[in-house]
């Protein structure tokens, strides 16, 4: 197997092939932009959500939001009752890319922070997430990006020389992980820009 056989491109899927974002939900709502945005910096947070993405309970971590501000019940609960309005759809011309990587017979892997009990949604409505041959959530490792740790398990676990992998994030902090540990890391901004990038690179 020469090195350009081992060559693989490891995705992450909210905000890259996946249009994800609590604000499609809330909307709906919070009319008002403001009272949105202060309810998801105050109570359903950026940090709170991570957590859930590290595995933490949901009925836990609702139930403690619930203690702390009762009046907010309906909208806490929301967060987990009507999760799957938060996904606005795929991301259409990254999708493009990614077929166009399969059809190339490149392997592709995903590697997301992401709740193991909301997954199984993303699994159902979205087929293009089968074309991958291996897949690392964070919430069923109990781990986040960007510690090398969840890096590390998907390198081992699918026997992918991090040399030979190319990265795509939309997050700078997961990207500069990757790069410490050799990989070539993409910070995603555009399928566009991640098109030339793999082009460049000899993928596409």
């Amino acid at each position: 197997m020469t090195a350009l056989d081992k060559r693989c491109v490891i995705f992450d899927l909210g905000g890259v092939l996946i249009d994800w974002n609590p604000r499609h939900l809330y909307r709906k709502l919070i009319p008002d932009a403001d009272q949105m945005e202060a309810f998801l910096t105050t109570l359903c947070s950026s940090e709170w959500n991570e957590s859930l993405d590290a595995g933490r309970s949901w009925h836990d971590a609702i139930a403690e939001l619930v203690a702390r501000e009762p009046a907010q019940r309906p909208l806490i609960e929301a967060y987990r009752q009507r999760w799957p309005e938060m996904m606005a759809g795929s991301i259409d011309a990254t999708v493009a890319i990614a077929r166009a990587l399969k059809q190339r017979n490149v392997p592709l892997y995903a590697l997301t922070n992401w709740s193991a009990e909301t997954f199984p949604y993303a699994q159902q409505r979205f087929e293009f997430l089968h074309w991958f041959d291996g897949i690392v959530v964070s919430g069923v490792e109990r781990t986040v990006k960007p510690s090398p740790a969840i890096f590390e398990i998907l390198l081992q676990r699918y026997d992918i020389d991090g040399n030979s992998a190319v990265f795509i994030d939309d997050s700078l902090r997961n990207v500069e992980a990757a790069r410490a540990l050799g990989i070539d890391a993409h910070h995603y901004s555009s399928p566009a820009a991640l098109r030339e990038h793999l082009t460049r690179v000899g993928l596409l």
